[in-house]
């Protein structure tokens, strides 16, 4: 990916074109001309028009003689005018440009090339393009608004992309009615040019941007988008919904867009593993803008619950056990306060039930109480209408003791018609206020996620020792013999060059032989079919554990030859594989990796059988892999406590299992051209781990150079 020149000039010019400028109100051209002259935009506005003339008081230029050096220009030209009239801009050195029509490459081929046509004048004259299908842009903090919308949103410390101009059009209209303020809004568009990641670079730096908002449909590059966003998260919040999550989604995004959504594990895994906080909606997209933009983030887990009811306290109490938070009991010293403030028959326990006929003076000092409290590092004010409810007085309370208190104060006052003053008094006062308990839970416990985010540990990187000589030359071998899959004795060699940790295995021709091997081993053995166009052995049922005797060694490797003969009759077997037994009470855990178009190696990690298969309970993280990153794949699948021990079991060696997670990674990174790896069963026990079996998939051409 490019590095964007001049973004500068798109967020803050110092003069703007609109190319495309009308005299009729019901064209593009006119309403972008009519925004930025009525939103204060303090730079000078040039019409151009090729009839000339005057428009809204303005005089209308050719392209041809506008003034050399203009830093913005908006298209609002038809499709097949847009390369022309871009390249007679790019001539009077324009720095960037928005182009707003329709048509491009989300229609087929002949907008296809309409569009790297523009892409094309772009890159070769430094021109920050948004677009095209855009619907503008906006920097609402300097006035700027080249939009063709009728919302024209408030200044706020919020930064919103989409490439949807649609879904824009109706937060645009949502936002001006919930009174929400931007520093920036972005519709990007086809992204020819200007896209997410330059997004996520302009924000990092741009002091009007608190928090950041984004709608994604499709993405280009997604590495460079993970490490632009791990920066940005590092010192802002960012917020983003995914869209064509779902099969029906992702054609849609397809036929949008022209793009190709990227696989949801993937897309999950690069928000969870560069700090991203991903959202269920639209509204819970605004739901969580509200809580950051206007509170500071909790230093703990801490939440104490003011309420006037038994009811919502006990819901939010249950919306706790879901999240991170904690339900903390005031200090003796907070009690204390309370004791003296508070009826006797009120509830002093978190949550603290003021009881229904509580006003204004109850709520303020009680709040007040629970925010001196050290242990308190955050708080949520619950109100019912109840008879004797002072909806107004008790906001403003909240308003006046929370100020400035250094730590979240949310509301959530439930109804409509009496608390709409009180709730509206609170936002404007800059506290979020909800109306269900659920919802503050849950903006809370991701700003207290993304304060741990911003405190870890700084991720370790681990690179193992392997010889990278040896297997690459073992897929060499493969290319140059036309093999595409690795599996059995090709795939272990490949394995033991990353020195992942083996079974001692031999190949065996005849029944002596498994004897013979059987007994160097040592009893009890493990019996597996050899073939190499039987990669599954499942699939034959072509294994047999536990083999104690010579006799059954025998028997074993007939049943074994013979079962494979009749369900494969194409297969070549070459005889079965003799191997060494792990320990009893070793676990089954599986590891792999499949390559996803946008983002690279996709690792998986579970445990064997039905874990996987039938439950779903998978783990998914991006390679490279840091050792953060394995503890927590390991750490997140349901059946993690099978693995710590239950009901008297000893607990496995997860550092083992941490071991083989990052050599796989490794060993993703190092050979692109490996499109699948299926490794397992790994079978882990309290000392170590041994890697029963393992498969490996080529893509059909080389990769970086190889």
């Amino acid at each position: 990916m490019l590095p964007i020149k001049n973004a500068d000039a798109l967020f803050a010019p110092r003069s703007v074109i609109v190319a495309g400028a009308s005299a009729n109100p019901e064209k593009a051209g006119h309403k972008v001309l009519a925004n930025l002259l009525r939103s204060g935009y303090k730079g000078r506005i040039i019409p151009v028009n090729p009839s000339g003339g005057e428009i809204l008081g303005l005089e209308a230029l050719p392209a041809s003689e506008v003034p050399e050096g203009v830093d913005l220009a908006v298209l609002c030209v038809p499709r097949e005018k847009t390369p022309d009239v871009l390249a007679e801009l790019a001539a009077r050195k324009i720095r960037a440009a928005v182009v707003m029509a329709s048509g491009f490459k989300e229609t087929g081929r002949e907008g296809y090339y309409l569009e790297e046509q523009l892409a094309s004048i772009a890159r070769r004259h430094d021109i920050a393009l948004v677009g095209p299908n855009s619907l503008g842009l906006a920097n609402p903090v300097d006035g700027l608004y080249a939009l063709p919308t009728p919302n024209l949103p408030g200044p706020g410390n919020v930064a919103f992309f989409s490439q949807s101009g649609s879904l824009c059009f109706g937060l645009l209209d949502w936002a001006e009615g919930m009174d929400i303020g931007f520093s920036k809004f972005v519709p990007l568009g086809n992204k020819a040019v200007f896209n997410e990641v330059h997004a996520l670079e302009y924000f990092l730096h741009d002091p009007d941007t608190a928090v950041v908002l984004g709608h994604l449909e499709s993405l280009d590059f997604g590495q460079e988008f993970m490490r632009a966003a791990e920066a940005l998260t590092a010192e802002k919040p960012v917020i983003m919904l995914k869209a064509g999550v779902s099969p029906a989604g992702a054609r849609a995004v397809s036929s949008h867009t022209g793009a190709v959504a990227g696989k949801r594990e993937a897309y999950e895994a690069a928000f969870i593993q560069s700090g991203i906080i991903s959202t269920r909606d639209v509204r819970s997209l605004f739901t969580l803008s509200e809580a950051f933009s206007t509170q500071p983030l909790p230093k703990g887990p801490n939440l104490v619950v003011v309420t006037n009811s038994g009811g919502p306290g006990i819901l939010t109490a249950d919306a706790c056990e879901h999240s991170r938070l904690n339900l903390v009991r005031p200090s003796q010293a907070a009690l204390e306060k309370l004791r003296e403030a508070l009826p006797p028959y009120a509830s002093l326990y978190n949550p603290i039930d003021i009881i229904g006929d509580a006003g204004a003076d109850r709520y303020r000092q009680t709040l007040a109480a629970v925010l001196e409290d050290p242990a308190t590092h955050a708080v949520l004010v619950l109100l019912t209408p109840t008879a004797s409810a002072e909806i107004v007085p008790t906001a403003q309370a909240i308003a006046d003791v929370a100020k400035d208190c250094g730590k979240p104060v949310f509301a959530c006052f439930m109804g409509e018609e009496r608390i709409a003053p009180g709730r509206e008094l609170l936002r404007k006062a800059g506290f979020p206020c909800y109306g269900f308990p659920e919802q503050a839970v849950y903006a809370l416990d991701a700003m207290y996620g993304h304060w741990l985010w911003r405190n870890r540990a700084y991720p370790v990187d681990v690179c193992f020792r392997r010889d990278k000589a040896r297997a690459e030359r073992l897929i060499d071998q493969c290319r140059e013999t036309g093999i595409t899959e690795l599996s059995g004795f090709k795939a272990q060699e490949f394995g033991a060059a990353y020195e992942l940790p083996f079974p001692e295995t031999k190949l065996s021709r005849t029944s002596d032989h498994a004897v013979k091997h059987a007994k160097k081993i040592g009893y009890p053995v493990a019996m597996k079919i050899a073939s190499p166009h039987i990669p599954d052995k499942a699939d034959v049922d072509g294994v047999i554990l536990g083999i104690e005797t010579p006799r059954e060694v025998r028997r074993a490797f007939l049943e074994l030859t013979a079962r494979a003969a009749r369900r494969r009759p194409d297969a070549y077997i070459v005889g079965c594989q003799v191997q060494s037994m792990a320990p009893k009470g070793s676990r089954d855990v599986r590891v792999g990796f499949v390559r996803d178009s946008q983002f690279g190696a996709l690792i998986t990690f579970s445990m064997g059988g039905v874990h996987s298969e039938v439950l779903g309970d998978v783990a998914f993280r991006l390679a490279p892999l840091s050792l953060g990153d394995t503890q927590n794949i390991v750490k997140e699948i349901k059946a993690f406590p099978l693995l710590r021990g239950v009901r008297g079991q000893e607990s496995v060696d997860i550092g083992a299992i941490e071991d083989i997670l990052l050599t796989v990674s490794q060993m993703a990174v190092d050979f692109p051209e490996i499109e699948e790896a299926d490794i397992g069963p790994i079978l882990v026990y309290n000392k170590g781990a041994l890697v029963v079996d393992m498969r490996l998939t080529l893509s059909a051409a080389r990769k970086n150079g190889r």
